[in-house]
């Protein structure tokens, strides 16, 4: 008999009891609660009563204390806290299920186009030319080379028979990540911001883990543009703010200029159109449609951090046509990228892209 046979849905992801396990579902829920240890620790009890992931060795009132004595929370005037040992473990979460999945499909390397006389060895391989250093050198390759060439019972080992492996220069990245926090990042019934928040703080533990050359800077964007702190993204919240998209690409461009580095680059995540400009002090906002004024002067910032080199990589997070048509203008005048993200692919689209970026010079 044909047809559909349901049954229980049961999370396959629900801690099955003990600390390890209940701290990544902690570490989860402070993604959700912008970091409120005390309102993560409730939905854990209400979540305990429905799947019962304690039992009697270990309740919910070990756990808590446990996290006090590891320090991962401390009590501040009454009130739970979680500490910098916990923000740091919620990046290095957030960098496992992103970065992890990149490995899985074998997506990826952190190398530039360039080979030479470089600091990663690359798959290339040519002979030896005066100049090279001892340390290119293939010996087992050059023995084999040798054998080849003259034979074992006159083994000798000359210039020709010399295998010289190729490297690459490691780049140095600059890169400005700006997300959306205006209103539109939670209605609809879609949570926006948590993904862009976790995908920023797994970039920032990448950055300072595996290439600490690089920088990374943080923008946010609503009615106005300000920098934040890899301390502050825990606890990143969306706000009744319109999108100021201007603001956030002045500011981006303006601390990229600071940089000394040659590869400058943009990340922007947002879900929809620029609505918001500041001048001499007033907002003009118009939330109607694509409102000329406003478009153009961030069509006009576009095309200067064109001139700067400083290409914008957006990841529209919005299935809009008309959105999607002014993305495709600010690209083309940029001469940037644009995804048209879902939520669950960002934090792969944005790993893969920046881990590319850092294998060429933009110039």
């Amino acid at each position: 008999m044909k047809g559909y046979q349901f049954s229980k849905y049961v999370p396959n992801e629900l801690p099955k009891g003990g600390f390890d396990e209940m701290l990544k579902l902690f570490t989860q829920l402070l993604n959700y609660t912008a970091g409120d240890a005390g309102e993560a620790l409730a939905w854990m009890n209400e979540l305990d009563k429905q799947y019962k992931f304690t039992n009697k060795d270990y309740g919910m009132g070990d756990f808590m204390e446990d996290l006090k004595e590891k320090g991962y929370i401390s009590e501040e005037n009454g009130e739970t806290k979680i500490t910098a040992k916990t923000e740091q473990t919620i990046r290095k979460s957030a960098l496992e299920e992103i970065f992890g999945k990149l490995k899985k499909a074998g997506k990826g390397n952190h190398n530039s186009n360039i080979s030479g006389i470089g600091e990663e060895k690359n798959a290339d391989r040519r002979e030896f030319n005066f100049g090279d250093s001892l340390d290119q050198i293939d010996m087992t390759a050059s023995i084999h080379n040798a054998q080849i060439n003259h034979g074992i019972g006159n083994f000798r080992l000359t210039e020709r028979d010399l295998e010289v492996e190729e490297k690459d220069y490691k780049t140095l990245t600059s890169t400005v990540l700006m997300i959306d926090i205006s209103h539109s990042m939670i209605l609809y019934g879609e949570d926006r911001i948590t993904p862009a928040k976790k995908t920023a703080m797994a970039l920032a533990e990448l950055i300072k883990t595996k290439y600490p050359k690089d920088t990374l800077d943080i923008v946010v964007f609503g009615n106005d543009a300000w920098p934040i702190t890899i301390k502050d993204l825990p606890y990143l919240q969306v706000g009744p703010y319109h999108t100021n998209t201007f603001a956030g690409l002045e500011l981006a461009t303006d601390l990229l200029r600071r940089r000394k580095t040659h590869n400058k680059q943009i990340f922007m995540i947002t879900d929809g159109k620029p609505t918001c400009l500041k001048e001499n002090g007033r907002y003009y906002k118009n939330s109607i449609g694509l409102d000329r004024k406003v478009i153009g002067k961030t069509l006009n910032m576009a095309a200067q951090c064109k001139r700067l080199n400083i290409p914008i990589t957006t990841f529209m997070i919005a299935k809009d046509p008309y959105l999607q048509q002014f993305v495709r203008q600010f690209t083309e005048i940029n001469g940037g990228r644009a995804f048209y993200s879902s939520l669950n692919g960002l934090g792969e689209y944005i790993f893969e892209d920046y881990i590319k970026n850092r294998r060429r010079t933009i110039r």
